[in-house]
């Protein structure tokens, strides 16, 4: 019911407006922290081991997936690039390098374009390893970067935990 109702709504164009700031990460993941509380059989536990006993990854964690995903179909000319990135090819796979900052762009502007999607976006590819980001097809970049996540706890940004980079 999570999954088909309410899930989705958390989730829609989470590329445009995905949250930077931890209260407001903070305040979408404590929706699914609730409702995973509810369910038979989890009470007691906390918030993590209820996401692994129901194979569920945060919504951070999500957004995060979705984002490298697109940046492989914008690499992939599946996608336009909107974000204006740049692909590098070398011994480290490729590397996404976001536009640079206007010399206009100071202090709040500036924090504005630091947290908009294209220097997020690199940022996350950029951590990829080659063996990820050079997958030929989106089933295997799929594949390969599910595998590539769950060697990293899934450390969701939720009240009483610390927040952390989780890629």
């Amino acid at each position: 019911l999570y999954k088909v109702l309410i899930r989705p709504i958390l989730e829609y164009c989470c590329l445009v407006w995905s949250p930077v700031k931890p209260s407001d990460v903070k305040a979408i993941e404590n929706v699914q922290r609730c409702f995973t509380k509810r369910l038979d059989g989890m009470k007691g536990l906390d918030y993590w081991a209820r996401l692994q006993k129901l194979d569920l990854m945060s919504l951070q964690r999500r957004r995060q997936r979705y984002m490298l995903i697109h940046v492989w179909k914008t690499y992939h000319e599946l996608v336009p690039n909107s974000a204006d990135l740049i692909f590098q090819t070398n011994r480290l796979g490729v590397r996404a390098i976001p536009p640079p900052f206007p010399y206009w762009a100071e202090g709040k502007r500036a924090n504005q374009l630091h947290a908009s999607f294209g220097p997020r976006a690199a940022h996350l590819w950029n951590r990829l390893p080659a063996e990820v980001n050079l997958c030929e097809s989106l089933g295997l970049f799929k594949a390969a970067l599910g595998k590539f996540l769950s060697t990293f706890r899934d450390c969701p940004h939720t009240r009483g935990y610390p927040i952390v980079d989780s890629i």
